[in-house]
């Protein structure tokens, strides 16, 4: 006949953890029943352990002797220490399987962080992008509006007037000099003199301006 006993009990008889009864119930180790929705532990009574070893041998047919305590006790305690080892065991096998476990979830946790990493910079390279193009708008503007304004200074300027003035390439151009040295010389004889207020020079969108008609002999 089957014992009944609950999986506490029996982890505690044992001497194991209630995560190592559990595992070997779904392992198949164990046999369970269930009785009123109650899970329960089947245990079949082996006839060599279970039966009793006798305390008694006889002598004759009036006369007993009993047989010595510590050899029942020794026996008793192997017994013991074989079902701590064998539920050592079984606890050992159950800790490797929850580790395996614990490493596979970790590897998904982290497989799944790095998903979602990927998901975060992708997301980025695609906003900057989006923005990219406003933001290059935004810094060519000011220099368009800039430009435009030049260009209004300039086309406010009589074509007239504008012809009537030559830079300093073009006069050195006409004057025929090509040295260095002498162009410097004379570039600094003209910003005096327009620093001094002549006339005969002037200075259109930055750039000094002389007039082509005039004699500068005094100046150079």
């Amino acid at each position: 006949m089957a014992k009944l006993m609950k999986p506490a009990e029996y982890a505690k008889e044992l001497g194991i953890s209630r995560q190592a009864v559990y595992a070997k119930i779904k392992r198949g180790i164990l046999t369970t029943k269930s009785v009123e929705g109650k899970l329960y532990i089947a245990l079949h009574e082996d006839s060599q352990t279970q039966k009793e070893a006798p305390t008694e041998v006889l002598i004759s047919k009036n006369e007993t002797v009993p047989q010595p305590v510590p050899i029942l006790q020794k026996q008793k305690n192997e017994q013991e220490y074989k079902r701590l080892f064998a539920a050592k065991d079984e606890t050992i096998q159950v800790l490797k399987g929850t580790m395996k476990d614990l490493k596979k979830s970790n590897k998904q946790m982290s497989s799944t962080l790095k998903g979602e990493i990927e998901l975060l910079k992708q997301a980025f390279y695609e906003m900057r992008t989006l923005y990219t193009h406003q933001i290059e708008q935004m810094k060519i503007k000011p220099l368009l509006q800039k430009e435009m304004v030049g260009v209004a200074s300039v086309s406010s300027v009589p074509v007239e007037i504008l012809e009537r003035w030559i830079g300093l390439k073009k006069f050195f151009k006409i004057q025929k000099i090509t040295k260095e040295k002498e162009k410097q010389r004379i570039r600094k004889c003209f910003k005096k003199a327009y620093k001094k207020g002549d006339k005969r020079l002037t200075k259109i969108d930055g750039k000094l301006k002389i007039d082509p008609d005039k004699n500068y002999e005094d100046i150079l």
